[in-house]
Order: structure tokens, then C-alpha cells, then sequence
């Protein structure tokens, strides 16, 4: 028997587990802020209604099998698409414009790397129901406030309109070349011009053509959508400089219609942190009917990595404050007191020498020891190695 994870699949000891619940508990905050409601959704979907959502490379990375009932089932890919299920599901108990949070894992057969697994936390919030600007503009000032929130200063949102696209052909580029002119160009950050256009004559395109066609996309101008948008987003007192139009972006998945956009942190090299877009068609084919919709998704991975590369954790993340020591027969009930005064306090369980105590505390890292003697209590800094002589009452005073 491997004693291990997966590849691709991770534990999260109770360090790491307090950070992610920090992060967590932060951007549901700022989503309830702007009215966003939670919702959840199951771990396996009918294959058929993942399939056919994300493109080629989507339906190779999905992990797809048959369940003991031999129906094809498929674990989730994203939430977006589980979401237009649930409103073509339940559109009659829904109201519209419907403004979701969605907390919850998603699985991806793909290559393992540097902030990137198998098994990941998707965070994602979207308005369905709205085609106004403002709802797009809206979305966009929630990733901005939630990364202010969590402490990032530098970042930018770097927005497109995939409309740009419908002029392609009119460059030369015909209808069947488009999507994996989409797909190269997606890729221009990343890879830079020269492999672009490498890729674009791997797959029969013209090298001059090529060339020509990403010149002209790079210098197109915001079209009115996102000029409506950036008018909105200026009535919302969001400041201009966490915004850039950049025409070659992109984003790989099939389904946006609309506004699309990204968010890149300064100094954070690994690759966006967020992105997402309006998706006008998607619901639809699952209601039967045109049902807009706009939102977006933390990676929450390359998130956290970027927290922990720019030190934005606060210090002292919620876990025990002290370890009262189990040395007399009153440590329960000060133990109680404490804990009814809403101060995190742990007893240490087994009546042990005083000095396996204090390893126990150093080694989960609670920052106080209370030892208790018969007539006194010893406050022990476990940092500084300080102790002090304080009453219950003066205990209680210096942690509430």
C-alpha cells in the first residue's frame, strides 16, 4: 500500500487549512457585499451536460466514467457550466438578475505544475439574467475590491470584447480558422509573437497573413460594450489605473460572447490569478431560451501562491490561543470559563509532565500556555519565553 496523495492531489495540514480559510472567509465577504447569495452544486454532472461547453482540450481534461447504474457521469469541470444546469433547472424559483458566489472544488486530468493541480478551489461569482454594462462593470469592481481586500496593490484587469473577433474573416482569416486563431493568440503573453505566428503556419495560415491580421487586432480600439463598461465602472468610483484594454486577449473556453477579461498581479509571474467574462448563449441551451449572464473565477491556487510570495497573511491567523496545562483537577473548569468568555483555548488532555505540555503547544504553535499551580496562574509567552503571574480575571481582560 502507497502511503501518499495522488499526483495532482494535496492534504492541507492545519497551517496551510487556516490560510485558505483566511482567504475564503475574506472574498465571501466582499461577495455578500455587493449581494452575491452562495450556492452549491454536485461533484459529478451527467457527462453530457459538461461535454461540448469548454472545447476540444476542456472535453480531453475532463475525468469522465460510468457509475454503478452504467450512466456517464463526469466529475465538474468549472462552475459555470453546473450553474446554467441549475438556472434552466430551477429558473421558475429563481429571481432574475440572479447574483451567485460559488466556493467548491473542480477536477482537470492535466499536467501538474507550478500552481496548477488536479484536483483545485474554483471561487467564482456571477449575475445571470442582466445584458446592462453594468453588470459587467459590476463584476469586475468584485475582483477588484476582493483583491484589495486581501491586500494586493499592484494588479491590473486587463479587458476585451470577443466581438473584435467577428471582424477576423474580414482580414482574411475564414470562419473555420477562427477558433484556432482565438487559441493561438490566447497564447501571446505567454509564448510571445514570434511562437504565435509559428503555431498560426503550423496550422496553414500564411505567415505575411498571420503577421498582418495580429497587427491590426493590436491596434483595435475598445468597442462601444467596453466603453459602456468603463463609462459604468467610472460611475462606481473605480479607480482607471487597475484597468487596461488589451484586443489580443483572448481567453481559451468557447462559451464567452462578450466582455472577457483577466487579472494579472505585478510581480506574480506564475500567470493570471482570475479571469472570466459575459456569457450570453451558455444557459440557453440548457433553458431553451436567451438568458444573459456575466461573471468570473479565482484560481484559487495561483491566489494563495500569490499571497504567501507578497507576505499579505495577517500574522496571527484564528487557532488556539492558549494551552491550558493539565496539572490539577481545575483545569476543565478554567478551561470552560475561558471558552465561554469566546477565547480559543484547548486542555491538554493527557496528565503529563509539565514539560511535554509546553513541546505539545510549541509544536501546533499556541502562542500561550496557562500553567496552572495550586494557588496562581503562569502565563507563558511561548514566542518570547516571557512568563507572568496574572488572575483568571486578568487572563480573560488580555484575550478578549
Amino acid at each position: 500500500m502507497q502511503v501518499q496523495t495522488l499526483k495532482g492531489f494535496r492534504d492541507f495540514l492545519p497551517f496551510e487549512a487556516r490560510k485558505r480559510d483566511y482567504v475564503i472567509s475574506t472574498l465571501k465577504k466582499v461577495f455578500q457585499l455587493y449581494g452575491f447569495e452562495p450556492l452549491e452544486t454536485p461533484a459529478i454532472e451527467y457527462e453530457e451536460i459538461l461535454t461540448g461547453k469548454y472545447g476540444d482540450e476542456g472535453d480531453q481534461l475532463m475525468y469522465k466514467f460510468q457509475d454503478k447504474g452504467e450512466r456517464k457521469v463526469a466529475l465538474r469541470y468549472d462552475q459555470t457550466v453546473p450553474l446554467a444546469r441549475v438556472i434552466s433547472q430551477y429558473q421558475n424559483d429563481l429571481p432574475l438578475p440572479f447574483k451567485r458566489y460559488q466556493m467548491q472544488n473542480v477536477w482537470r486530468a492535466e499536467n501538474t505544475q507550478k500552481g496548477r493541480y488536479r484536483e483545485f478551489l474554483q471561487c467564482d461569482a456571477d449575475i445571470v439574467g442582466s445584458y446592462s454594462p453594468t453588470s459587467d462593470a459590476e463584476i469586475i469592481s468584485l475582483a477588484i475590491t476582493s483583491l484589495k481586500e486581501l491586500g494586493f496593490k499592484k494588479f491590473k484587469i486587463l479587458i476585451n470584447d470577443r466581438m473584435l473577433f467577428t471582424n477576423l474573416p474580414n482580414l482574411g482569416i475564414n470562419d473555420e480558422e477562427v477558433p484556432m486563431f482565438v487559441r493561438a493568440i490566447d497564447k501571446l503573453k505567454k509564448i510571445g509573437r514570434e511562437k504565435v505566428i509559428e503555431e498560426l503556419v503550423r496550422n496553414g495560415i500564411d505567415s505575411q497573413k498571420a503577421s498582418y491580421t495580429l497587427d491590426t487586432l493590436e491596434n483595435e480600439k475598445p468597442t462601444q460594450r467596453i466603453n459602456d463598461i468603463l463609462e459604468a465602472l467610472e460611475k462606481m468610483k473605480v479607480d482607471k489605473k487597475f484597468i487596461e484594454f488589451l484586443p489580443t486577449l483572448a481567453r481559451g473556453l468557447n462559451y464567452y460572447t462578450g466582455m472577457i477579461f483577466e487579472v494579472e498581479i505585478d510581480g506574480y509571474d506564475t500567470g493570471s490569478v482570475a479571469g472570466g467574462g459575459r456569457y450570453d448563449n451558455l444557459i440557453g441551451i440548457f433553458a431553451g431560451k436567451d438568458v444573459p449572464a456575466v461573471g468570473f473565477a479565482f484560481g484559487f491556487d495561483r491566489l494563495m501562491e500569490a499571497m504567501e510570495e507578497f507576505k499579505l497573511f495577517p500574522s496571527e491567523l484564528p487557532s488556539t490561543k492558549i494551552l491550558v496545562t493539565n496539572t490539577n483537577n481545575y483545569a476543565p473548569t478554567i478551561v470552560n470559563t475561558l471558552r465561554e468568555e469566546g477565547i480559543n483555548t484547548e486542555l491538554y488532555l493527557d496528565e503529563k509532565d509539565l514539560e511535554k505540555q509546553l513541546k505539545y503547544a510549541d509544536k501546533k504553535r499556541i502562542p500561550y500556555v496557562l500553567i496552572l499551580n495550586e494557588d496562581k496562574f503562569l502565563l507563558k509567552d511561548m514566542t518570547t519565553g516571557k512568563q507572568e503571574t496574572l488572575t483568571l480575571e486578568q487572563v480573560v481582560e488580555k484575550f478578549k
